[in-house]
């Protein structure tokens, strides 16, 4: 099937998770949602990463946004591996996984988010069927797809990364402003390029104007 991309919306499906069943527009509601895939139970840069997430889960919550992890595995590994999760993550933190994680066995949720490895014919279960990529989607309310990043098995997520990302998105959403390189939450921020000169010293009152005239930079005091 075709690639998702920013700005297609969320498909959505119903699902078994270790929470209980979910309809996932319904389930995200008014939130901003973080869909996240591991390639199978017990693997270990996926532990780590659900750990850190589950310690993380008040810088989401402050954000509005949900947490969703998905693995093609049952829902008894599942219960059995976030186990593992709590006890490993616990020497860095207290660490109890209370986000829902999506079993999709076969593998039906994977392929409707194109996230199955089909190239790589090693990368396979016992059955054959291709492992999942470990991918991120970030989702607005409006279940608007405005992030994708997908991550090689080698490589654990940066999830202070995607919490940035995140900031970013919602500031955009609220200012008519974007967000430099390296920006994080409390440096100045890029008025908009659809932002006449004019609006933006009203609406940027400390704004600067460079030399360059297409760049205009300015604080942006926001509440935490």
């Amino acid at each position: 099937m075709p690639s998702l991309r920013l700005g297609n919306i969320a498909p959505d499906f119903e699902a078994e998770t270790t929470t209980g069943p979910i309809k996932f527009h319904e389930w995200i509601g008014n939130s901003w949602a973080i869909l996240f895939s591991h390639p199978g139970d017990f693997t270990p840069v996926c532990t780590t990463e659900l750990g850190e997430v589950a310690r993380r889960a008040g810088d989401f919550a402050k954000r509005n946004v949900k947490l969703i992890g998905i693995s093609a595995n049952g829902l008894q590994d599942h219960s059995k591996w976030v186990e593992d999760i709590n006890d490993f993550g616990a020497r860095y933190g207290p660490t109890k996984v209370e986000f829902p994680i999506i079993a999709d066995e076969d593998r039906k949720i994977s392929t409707l988010y194109n996230m199955l490895d089909e190239q790589d014919a090693t990368n396979r279960d016992a059955k054959g069927l291709p492992f999942t990529i470990r991918t991120v989607f970030v989702i607005d309310p409006k279940k608007v797809i405005r992030l994708t990043i997908a991550y090689p098995a080698s490589t654990g997520r940066n999830f202070d990364e995607i919490l940035r990302v995140v900031d970013s998105l919602q500031l955009g959403d609220k200012h008519r402003i974007t967000t430099p390189v390296n920006w994080n939450k409390g440096e100045d921020v890029i008025v908009h390029p659809s932002v006449a000169n004019d609006e933006a010293k009203v609406l940027f009152p400390e704004v600067t104007f460079h030399k360059q005239p297409y760049l205009r930079t300015t604080p942006l005091k926001v509440s935490e």
